[in-house]
């Protein structure tokens, strides 16, 4: 295990945790996912220089779909060339948790039966 010195600019990414602790091995994904989801292009050639390519794909095929967002994750496919990666195992895609019930305005949090009713007033309650 080694201990490493993230970038400057990325450290307000890191804010629950303690960047002087954080460990190269140990926390490679949240490194990895941060600086690939915040990072400036100096930072993102510090990480490739820190973890290599091979290891930064592996984490976009691996774990990408899940860890990073949706426009991140598919700008770092598409520029590592990735055509196959592990989907996630949850169906509901970012953005899209509330469905509309038939009746009446009012909204429904899927697969929980939360609802909100809308008022005349056009608010909700």
């Amino acid at each position: 295990m080694s201990r490493c010195e993230i970038p400057d600019g990325l450290q307000p990414y890191f804010q629950e945790y303690d960047v002087h602790t954080l460990d190269l091995d140990r926390d490679a994904d949240l490194i990895i996912q941060r600086t690939l989801e915040h990072g400036t292009w100096d930072e993102v050639r510090w990480l490739f220089r820190t973890y290599g390519g091979p290891r930064i794909r592996t984490f976009v095929k691996e774990r990408g779909e899940r860890l990073l967002s949706p426009v991140t994750f598919n700008y770092w496919r598409k520029l590592l060339g990735i055509r196959e990666w592990r989907r996630s195992p949850f169906p509901t895609a970012k953005g899209e948790v509330w469905e509309p019930k038939a009746s009446g305005g009012s909204l429904a949090l899927k697969d929980v039966g939360l609802a909100c009713q809308k008022s005349e007033g056009g608010e909700y309650s």
